[in-house]
């Protein structure tokens, strides 16, 4: 099984308007697979501009704010490629799409990497910020999964932000439980 690295992705539309979106990028070799879902604006970014970045951040507040709907994050010009770098990202890497692998699902754009930066050091994991992470992807597939596994991943990953997160990580579980509990408050019973 490839390895799948968590990370904000940055694309261009049509008239040069900057998307961002959280996504787990497929270890392909020397690069990175992206395969969003149908329907996104990532997939009709890529389609119209085959380049993207991928900004890799430890600040789970973007990831979570991408999910509820907060898109405004500062950017700003990638160094080689049409696209746009997230200010605050500790890394990151500038992709060209050179092949898409069709799919009714999830098209897979295979992307080589034509620019790394590293911005900031790493200074370690947070358990707090892995739970965040987990807890956007659950939110992400809330019309895929079933309540019952969506409630027990939560009481679970709750654990790991109790005993370990900061005001950064406590605002994003916060704001990501919230558009869990609006979500089901909303479905059809």
């Amino acid at each position: 099984m490839p390895m799948i690295r968590e990370c904000i992705v940055t694309t261009l539309g049509e008239e040069g308007r900057v998307h961002i979106a959280p996504l787990g990028l497929i270890e392909d070799g020397d690069g990175w697979i992206i395969a969003p879902f149908r329907p996104s604006a990532t997939l009709d970014n890529l389609r119209t501009t085959p380049f993207a970045v991928a900004n890799f951040t430890d600040d789970v507040l973007v990831f979570a704010g991408c999910l509820t709907g907060n898109k405004d994050w500062p950017t700003r010009s990638a160094a080689e490629i049409p696209g746009a770098v997230l200010d605050g990202s500790l890394a990151h890497a500038e992709l060209a799409v050179e092949r898409v692998e069709e799919d009714e699902l999830r098209p897979r754009f295979h992307c080589r990497i034509v620019h790394e930066a590293i911005h900031a050091p790493f200074r370690g994991f947070n358990r707090a910020q892995a739970a965040v992470i987990e807890t956007a992807i659950l939110a992400s597939r809330l019309k895929m999964l079933p309540r019952e596994k969506i409630e027990q991943e939560l009481a679970y990953l709750q654990i790991a932000v109790e005993k370990t997160a900061g005001p950064r990580e406590h605002e994003a579980w916060r704001i990501l439980v919230e558009k869990i509990e609006d979500f089901y408050k909303h479905a059809p019973a």
